[in-house]
């Protein structure tokens, strides 16, 4: 009895404690995330102990309104504490924040400067303070025994703060006591000191934790009570071992972290959190393999410990398998031993920094650290570490990560920010790959010899300034020759085949022919002598560091294939000088070719067989194999074993053929055999051309130029055509295999409502881990009902979430929930929206009466829908006047209900009833359920007596004989008592309502298309094939993993409002373009537009109201708020199936609790991890930044939500240095601010190559679970895709070939299509690219790599394995795709699935577009040239390599040939007619109608226009919308100037990929995600385009226009066909980006751009002038990736072009008069030094030139007058002509630029000669002309203000195209009011 009554005292105190604490808490404080009022607002980080300052404030902050004079000692004890720390205040910040704090004590103090302080009242004060803040919150109470009670997670949160407040008042009172000399034991009171101390013990049972508070002991959560996580907490006991005397003495309760942080000197929170991470992967092993093997709490199964192991080190023992070592952990058996290599290795990993991107550098790491731990274990004795051991102790960070890390550092800056070649510096690749030889240890040794050449000079602290080690294995030299290094075997595909059908075209079968048929051989000889030629350059740069064996290899392989093409080639020409009737050669060279190739294949047929395979990898010890592997294959550690299933390696081989079938049969008909009879008219040409210029090389040569130029289009097509044909190919096996998968089989919301009833049965057969069929239920009946119960729940909080985010209004919402079905009543109850106005269509049928009772019946039987509404409505008003009516009257309607059962049975229904009264029986009951509705319970009674009255009517004749007809007096008795329904049944009165009484149809509910969409793709993926999901307790963990930097995190309101040049805001531009969402959303808030609208302007918005449309808005931009609440839908969902699976069918009619349930709870966050690591938040908080608080905010919101963040502090040596620490925080107690959870200090600055991954790298050791989603900050999720989860875990248990997934892929939809056309095209283009595109990769090609970022990694495979990136400065600019490419090499496995989809955005504008496109082209350019690619273009089998190739890499090589098609076509085109050669041929009709050429042509032209990517596109419109749709959709994009778009991209794809593999300059290009509403200025596109688009265009138009001038084509139609797509390309590059530019052709603006661009053109600029300000500072900067002397020399050759236009059009002119020789020419450069010393006389503006302004005005305009004179003069007197002049500038521009192109490439040399001024007048006078070329016809057409409607139109939906013009007549002047 005692304890009873002391536990409902205790509970009462806890109450009454929880209510003043929450009563606290939710007082609003005046600006979130700061302290209230003058408080500062944070402590500088410089100060050592600036967290405890924080906390103190925060305490003063928060009891300043209790105790004002408390907070102001405790300000003062601040202000003590940091003046100790820094008393000169020379720390930054450190003087501003003490200021300050003194402001706030005087202002607190409130009397003069010079009053003394009494200290002894202060601690008096404080003392009383305390003793009244303890019986405040009954501590003593809740305390009872002394002891510290485990309390429920919220009750902890407000005890700790408690404490917290407690723990600061007793250090000031001490510190007080301190600083004023007086003993604490004194003043102190006895009981006071000991509760003090009581409470400071007690404070540390409070600390704060992750998921698991394994070290709070004072807290109790749900999660701890799960058998298996006591059992993992008990599996890190290790009670054998002592600990030596040189270690301090470990806590009472220690376990093997504790072991280990003491023998190696690990960081507090890395122990901390390696431990947590620990208990839950054994956790959820324990979770995954079921039932426990003994009594709860007893232990875990050894197989989760040993399987963990297993997965775990899994890396490091095939680490020690290649380096031939013994694995540690395999020397012993003990599970426990195993638990301890485990928390080791994860220790290291922790703690490892930068080091975790090098997986074999921990390998070794660990196997010597192992080694030392497993020594104390033999003797059972944790010691110091001698690796670890340092002056003051031990330290792991300091030891073993530091150096490794400072070497890291050194190499990272000798790439100078990437500027450096990729060959001067070694990258985390080559640190790593040191450690895949043996020779690591002998070169390192552990402890580890700093003075080894492999840390080079950065260890200076050990003073080592030694050798340098190189490159490691693989240099990436910038070259286009590793196209051809890294992909030889398709390029010898491709030019043998050619070769072959090139022989087979020519000859005919012969012997003769057959001979030179077998010069193959020889080709491929050639082509692999050059390829290891190839390897000995490639290589220059790593022999010092490389090992020996692959030296010799390199080596031997050229001297092998040098001594195979000496032997073939001399072979060869002795079989070709031999006649037909001997042989002997012949037959030599055909054995020898014979013998070499038959045993090529019979190794890679034995390669194929598996089971030889298996002995293959099994042997690599026996030297004979060793050795005929290391002659077939390079040998890494990394790409062994890259073979498939005979199965799987049949179906891409199957599809291989059927592409190659396709492209060589095509190339052989179209391409080849068409040119054989010109090529052999043109060589055997008799009659001499005259040649039209002075001819050097074309003389006595078959005219060779003429047939170069008459096959290289041809040629080039050739080449790129395979990733033409495998386009098509994989564009309909990919529809061919989404149709198999059942993708698109709902469509449409007709098809959803059709189907619906189908739908509780898939959900529960796909997404329940107990499916119908297994649950012994046969009746079919049975089978729908229980899987409607089951099912609804999910479906209403689908529903709910859709509502919550306004794409459906309140109606919808309630028409689409589905009832429990718990109600008792017989039947299913669909939702409304499937059944309403059924009721009234039943009735209009019945009273036709045309048919017979039979037949009507048979008619509601068809519409299911129709037949289940009505028989719900007879069963629910059954059920409701059964309930209602009691005695006689319910007894009355129980008999008429039974007679109607029974006349529907027999099919008499018309013959008992009068159909024509049924409609006033329905008044009656709608008049009935409207009263039960309203609870207007007086009218109830009359009610039920006037149903009587309407019923006893529709009784027919027949019927009435047994009911005979009651008196209005007994009808009062018998019908007036009636029992008002309970609270339960509403729900069900409020539904039959609304089927009597709506009556319009909801056929188009929802209305909104994402709501639409979201619901059909998830009621389609119910019969997809998919795992059966595990029960949540059983399922696999996981964490999502989202990188921020400082991107968007919610739009503030200023940002809503800010209106644009045009008076348009983002707000109204969200209006416009989701106007039912808006209406939605203020429905929701409960207010009309127009008051919303005055709220807002005048600021008296509620703030409430403020905070949700400011998340509206966010929810549909690119943010980091909309990407919370989607990831955070995976809780969510976690809660709602785990709440539902513990409750069993109890629970399925009352889920909406599941949100409250603390075991729910705790099961999501045992499953679930969200990190998101916001690399710069401490510097935002630092700086008081809105995003900040934004981030404050959903922390908040999201309980389940942890920040990491790297956090600079400055060290306490005060020499301007820094440390660098990793935090994860977490919300505190509900409150805008943050607690943090671990800190874990880095060995500097973590960001050493690219940003995003290392900002992915220093947060991973925060995330959980057996698997890890990467999420990048622009997506977005679903609730009904969440529930998916458990299945989409399941898919690393399938069965995908020889090895277990490793990446699952997962489909995205890209939400943001509907912005604008462009964000349209965008979209399809992506849509296409990762669902139709992916497919195939993954099944059948099996080279899928991670192209998308909501794909989910085996997250223990891949920590082990160097993480989910690489960030290598610029070489991984493309950081993720890299994950993919490690995932494939490491023997990993990537899968595609599509029943399961995440949002996705994209850029929306064209420059947004072009970014994103640039950034991705230069990271292809830049993966070219890695070791990655090379080595999966080695390694992987032959047609995966040209899958592989064809899909990555070879994708930009076949864009930049299709370019360079137009080039070689031009160039061809433009020699045949300034040559005179093209004339003479036409003459003779050797080239007319040439079918070869055309087919070359309009091959490239359908590629540059986007066709073949359409392909796709197309199918998968097709698949997933219909034909119809796929039609519509597909002209609609054409109309909408869709070819332009993507012939735009073409350049864009084209410049990016050749330059960076030319010059570099790869980089990160922020695309800024935003919405694209603002006008670009002319001289901003310029700037982006002018040498990737307008220059190559203008050079494009010029060679037109010389074929046009100058050409041989007979008719206006054949110049055209032949042009037409050159001149399409010329002008999409010319014009895109201002017919996409929003308001590009309106009149004001064009005038305003024409200002801007010559302001910007004319500005000189200076020091510090930006690109953006001025044309010089631009054109510097555009010089900038010209940095090395080979890029200078291949810029030079590839300028020399240029030249060829003065060169051909001069002799074209009247005035020569067929003159061929070559003073002619030299003559024409004598004109172009004219013309520019001319110039320069005419742009001379020298200071000097001040004092003789009017002499040199009169020169310039005298010589003006003199040079129009004598052009005048000329033309008229001599033979030069008009046109002549023309030509000449035609024939001197190109010139001038080839000119000015080779003087910037020299840039150096230039400056040097002093002619640097005159090469940048001459820049900026072509710039100035080629922007008037392009902004000529802008102008003109911005006269005609239909264009500028036109042109709006096509960028943006029809709502806002109708706003924005509204918009601009509403501002008037505004627009302009800039100008």
């Amino acid at each position: 009895m005692a304890d009873r009554s002391r536990s409902r005292k205790q509970e009462r105190v806890l109450h009454n404690w929880r209510r003043v604490f929450l009563s606290a808490m939710s007082q609003p404080s005046s600006r979130p995330g700061r302290l209230n009022s003058d408080l500062p607002d944070s402590v500088p980080t410089s100060l050592p102990q600036a967290s405890t300052i924080n906390t103190i404030l925060q305490v003063a902050n928060e009891i300043q309104h209790e105790a004002p004079n408390v907070s102001r000692i405790l300000c003062e004890y601040a202000y003590s504490l940091s003046q100790s720390l820094d008393p000169n205040s020379e720390k930054r910040g450190v003087l501003q924040f003490k200021t300050g704090l003194i402001a706030v004590i005087k202002q607190k103090l409130a009397k003069k400067d010079g009053t003394t302080f009494d200290r002894w009242q202060d601690i008096a004060t404080v003392e009383k303070f305390y003793n009244d803040y303890r019986e405040k919150h009954h501590l003593d109470d809740l305390q009872g025994d002394g002891g510290v009670d485990s309390v429920e997670f919220q009750d902890a949160q407000l005890r700790s703060r408690v404490y917290t407040v407690l723990r600061v008042l007793k250090d000031c009172v001490y510190a007080l006591a301190r600083d004023s000399s007086i003993d604490p034991d004194t003043i102190i009171p006895p009981k006071l000191k000991k509760d003090m101390e009581s409470d400071a013990k007690k404070s540390e049972a409070f600390q704060p934790y992750n998921i698991l508070p394994l070290e709070a002991r004072g807290v109790f959560d749900a999660i701890l009570n799960f058998p298996e996580v006591i059992a993992a907490r008990l599996a890190l006991q290790f009670p054998a071992l002592h600990f030596s005397n040189e270690l301090s003495s470990p806590p009472q309760k220690w376990d093997v972290f504790d072991a280990l942080k003491l023998a190696f000197g690990f960081q507090h929170d890395n122990v901390r959190n390696q431990r947590e991470h620990l208990v839950l992967l054994l956790a959820n092993g324990q979770f995954q393999l079921g039932s426990m093997p003994g009594p709860p709490g007893q232990g875990l199964d050894l197989k989760v410990i040993h399987e963990l192991c297993n997965r775990l080190l899994g890396n490091y023992d095939k680490w020690c398998h290649y380096i031939r070592k013994e694995p540690v952990h395999k020397r012993r058996n003990s599970s426990e031993e195993e638990v301890a290599f485990m928390s080791l290795y994860l220790l290291i990993w922790g703690e490892a920094a930068n080091v975790r991107f090098l997986p074999e550098a921990l390998c070794y790491i660990f196997h010597n650290m192992a080694t030392e731990f497993a020594l104390m274990l033999d003797n059972k004795c944790v010691e110091v570490s001698v690796s670890c051991k340092t002056d003051n102790g031990q330290s792991f960070l300091d030891q073993i990560i530091t150096p490794l890390y400072i070497a890291l550092k050194a190499e990272a800056s000798r790439s100078n920010g990437g500027r450096s070649g990729h060959s001067k510096w070694r990258n985390y690749d080559d640190f790593n790959e040191f450690f895949w030889s043996y020779s690591c240890f002998k070169e390192l040794g552990w402890p580890m010899n700093y003075k080894s050449p492999f840390f080079g000079n950065s260890m200076d602290v050990q003073g080592s300034r030694g050798r340098r080690l190189g490159k490691t294995s693989f240099v990436e030299h910038r070259t286009f020759l590793h196209l051809y290094h890294s992909f030889l075997r398709t390029w010898i595909l491709l030019v043998l085949m050619f070769q072959a059908l090139t022989i087979i075209a020519f000859t005919k079968f012969s012997r003769q022919g057959l001979k030179i048929l077998l010069s193959l051989g020889l080709t491929y000889f050639v082509m692999k002598l050059i390829e290891s030629g190839l390897d000995i350059i490639l290589m220059v740069g790593a022999y010092t560091s490389s090992r020996g064996n692959a030296i010799t290899r390199i080596f031997s392989q050229f001297l092998f294939f040098g001594g195979c093409t000496g032997g073939f080639f001399f072979l060869y020409l002795k079989m070709m000088l031999e006649d037909n009737a001997r042989s002997t050669y012949f037959n030599i060279y055909l054995l020898a070719l014979g013998v070499y190739v038959a045993l090529q294949l019979i190794i890679s047929f034995f390669l194929h067989i598996p089971a030889l395979r298996k002995q293959a990898e099994k042997s690599d010890r026996i030297k004979c194999f060793e050795a005929v592997k290391w002659l077939y294959q390079e040998r890494y550690f990394v790409g062994r074993g890259l073979f498939e299933r005979p199965r799987d390696y049949l179906r891409y081989v199957i599809f291989w053929i059927v592409v190659l079938g396709c492209k060589f049969t095509f190339s052989f008909f179209l391409q080849i055999k068409p040119l054989v009879d010109a090529t052999t008219a043109i060589t055997s040409l008799e009659v001499e051309i005259v040649y039209e210029w002075h001819d050097f090389f074309s003389k006595n040569n078959h005219n060779a130029l003429a047939i170069l130029f008459l096959w290289a289009p041809v040629l080039v097509i050739y080449l790129l055509d395979i990733s033409i044909w495998y386009t098509i190919i994989s564009a309909i096996w990919g529809g061919l295999l989404g149709a198999r998968d059942r993708l698109g089989e709902i469509r449409s919301l007709e098809m959803l409502r059709n189907r619906f009833e189908s739908f509780p049965e898939g959900f529960v057969n796909s997404m329940e881990h107990e499916r119908l069929n297994e649950l012994g239920i046969e009746s079919p009946q049975e089978k729908v009902q229980r899987s409607a119960k089951q099912f609804a729940p999910f479906w209403n909080e689908i529903i709910t979430c859709l509502r919550s985010e306004d794409y459906i209004t309140n109606r919808e919402k309630d028409l689409l929930l589905m009832p429990s079905n718990t109600a008792g009543l017989p039947l299913v109850q669909w939702p409304l929206f499937l059944l309403v106005s059924k009721v009234f269509l039943a009735m209009d049928l019945a009273m036709e009466k045309k048919e017979s009772s039979e037949e009507i019946w048979e008619k509601l039987g068809k519409d299911q829908y129709m037949a289940s509404a009505v028989r719900e409505v007879f069963e629910s008003v059954c059920m409701l006047l059964t309930d209602l009516v009691d005695g006689e009257g319910g007894k009355w309607f129980q008999r008429v209900f039974e007679d109607v059962n029974r006349s529907v049975i027999d099919k008499s229904f018309f013959a008992y009833f009068q159909i024509n009264n049924i409609q006033d029986v329905v008044k009656k009951i709608t008049a009935l359920t409207g009263l039960l509705k309203s609870n207007n319970e007086g009218g109830v009674a009359s009610a039920v007596q006037g149903l009587y009255e309407a019923v006893y009517n529709f009784l027919s004749d027949r019927s009435r004989d047994s009911y005979p007809k009651l008196s209005p007096a007994d009808v009062r008795i018998k019908f007036g008592s009636v029992r008002l329904p309970k609270d339960d049944r509403k729900e069900a009165i409020k539904r039959l309502h609304s089927l009597l009484t709506i009556k319009e149809s909801a056929a188009t509910v929802p209305k909104n298309l994402e709501a639409r969409r979201r619901l059909e793709f998830f009621t389609n993926s119910l019969f997809m094939k998919m795992p059966v999901p595990p029960t949540v307790r059983a399922m696999k963990s996981f964490s999502v993993y989202t990188p921020y930097y400082e991107e968007i995190v919610m739009y503030s309101k200023e940002e809503l409002r800010e209106d644009n040049e045009d008076g348009i805001s983002t707000l109204f531009y969200l209006q416009k373009i989701f106007p039912d969402e808006w209406k939605n959303f203020l429905e929701r808030i409960g207010l009309i537009e127009v008051t919303f609208d005055n709220q807002l302007k005048s600021g008296t918005l509620d703030p409430e109201n403020l905070l949700k449309l400011r998340l509206w808005a966010s929810y549909r931009g690119q943010t980091l708020a909309r990407t919370v609440r989607g990831m955070m839908y995976y809780r969510r969902a976690l809660m709602l199936q785990s709440f539902l699976e513990a409750g069993g069918k109890e629970s399925w009619s009352e889920p909406a609790s599941f949100d409250k349930s603390r075991q729910a709870k705790a099961c999501a966050d045992l499953k679930f991890t969200y990190v998101i690591t916001c690399q710069k938040f401490g510097h935002q908080k630092a700086k008081k930044e809105a995003k900040a608080n934004d981030i404050l905010y959903l922390m908040k919101e999201n309980e389940a939500l942890r920040i990491a963040y790297i956090d600079e502090v400055e060290s306490e040596t005060g020499k301007g240095e820094k440390n660098y620490f990793s935090k994860l925080v977490k919300n505190d107690s509900g409150a805008l601010k943050d607690q943090e959870i671990y800190s874990i200090k880095l060995p500097g600055n973590p960001i050493l190559g690219e940003g995003k991954p290392e900002n992915q790298n220093h947060a991973v050791i925060f995330t959980r679970g057996d698997a890890i989603q990467t999420i990048d900050m622009n997506q977005d999720n679903y609730f009904e895709e969440a529930l998916k989860m458990r299945n989409l875990l399941q898919e690393f248990e399938g069965d995908y070939g020889l090895r277990a997934p490793t990446i699952l892929g997962v489909r995205e939809h890209v939400f943001t299509g509907s912005v604008s056309s462009l964000a349209w095209f965008m979209s399809n283009q992506e849509t296409s690219f990762v669902t139709l595109g992916q497919r195939v990769l993954a099944r059948p090609l099996k080279v899928r790599m991670h192209y998308g970022h909501p794909d989910v990694f085996d997250r223990l495979f891949h920590l082990t394995r160097g993480g989910f990136s690489k960030a290598s400065k610029v070489i991984n600019i493309s950081e993720d795709i890299y994950a993919g490419f490690n995932s494939t090499l490491r023997q990993g496995n990537v899968t595609h699935h599509e029943y399961i989809q995440v949002g996705k955005g994209r850029d929306v504008g064209l420059n947004q577009i072009a970014m994103f496109e640039a950034k991705v082209s230069s990271g292809n350019g830049e993966q070219s040239l890695s070791r990655d690619v090379y080595r999966l273009g080695q390694l992987l089998d032959f047609f995966r390599m040209l899958s592989f190739y064809a899909t990555s890499v070879g994708y930009y090589v076949c864009t930049m040939m299709t370019v360079l098609v137009v080039y070689v076509f031009l160039y061809g085109k433009a020699y045949l007619a300034l040559s005179g050669v093209g004339r003479a041929l036409e003459e003779e009709a050797v080239i007319m109608n040439n079918r070869a050429l055309q087919s070359a042509l309009d091959t490239q032209f359908l590629f540059q226009i986007g066709v073949f990517t359409a392909i796709p596109m197309l199918m998968g419109f097709i698949l997933e919308q219909g034909v119809l749709k796929a039609i519509v959709s597909f002209i609609t994009m054409q109309l909408q100037l869709c070819s332009v778009f993507f012939t735009f991209s073409l350049g864009t794809r084209t410049h990016y990929f050749g330059r960076t593999i030319l010059h570099g300059g790869a980089k990160y290009r922020s695309t800024g995600r935003g919405f694209v509403v603002t006008h670009v200025k002319f001289a901003e596109n310029y700037r982006l385009y002018s040498r990737s688009h307008f220059v190559k265009a203008l050079e494009i138009a010029m060679l037109l226009i010389v074929y046009l001038a100058y050409g041989f084509e007979d008719s206006t139609t054949s110049y055209i066909l032949l042009s037409f797509s050159s001149w399409f390309l010329a002008l999409s590059w010319l014009f895109a980006p201002y017919i996409f530019n929003p308001s590009g052709f309106e009149w004001q603006k064009t005038v305003d751009d024409l200002d801007d661009w010559m302001g910007w053109l004319l500005y000189r600029g200076g020091v510090g002038v930006k690109s953006e300000e001025s044309w010089e500072a631009w054109w510097e900067e555009e010089q900038g990736h010209i940095r090395h002397n080979r890029g200078r020399i291949l810029e030079t050759i590839l300028s020399l072009r240029f030249f060829f236009f003065q060169y051909g059009v001069v002799y074209q002119l009247k005035a020569v008069d067929q003159n061929t020789s070559l003073t002619v020419y030299g003559l024409s450069w004598l004109v172009l030094v004219g013309v520019v010393l001319i110039s320069k006389v005419f742009s001379f503006n020298s200071k000097a030139s001040v004092r003789f302004q009017m002499l040199l005005r009169f020169i310039q305009g005298s010589l003006f007058i003199s040079l129009i004179g004598a052009l005048v003069a000329v033309v008229a007197v001599t033979s030069l002509t008009v046109g002549d002049v023309f030509a000449s500038l035609l024939a001197l521009i190109p010139t001038g630029w080839g000119i000015l192109s080779i003087g910037i490439a020299w840039k150096g040399r230039v400056k040097a000669l002093g002619l640097w001024s005159s090469f940048r007048a001459i820049a900026r006078f072509y710039d100035a002309a080629m922007g008037m070329v392009i902004f000529l016809p802008i102008a003109f057409l911005s006269w005609f203000p239909f264009v500028s409607t036109f042109q709006t139109r096509l960028l943006f939906n029809q709502a806002f195209s109708r706003g924005l013009e509204i918009s601009l007549i509403l501002a008037g002047n505004r627009p302009n009011a800039q100008t």
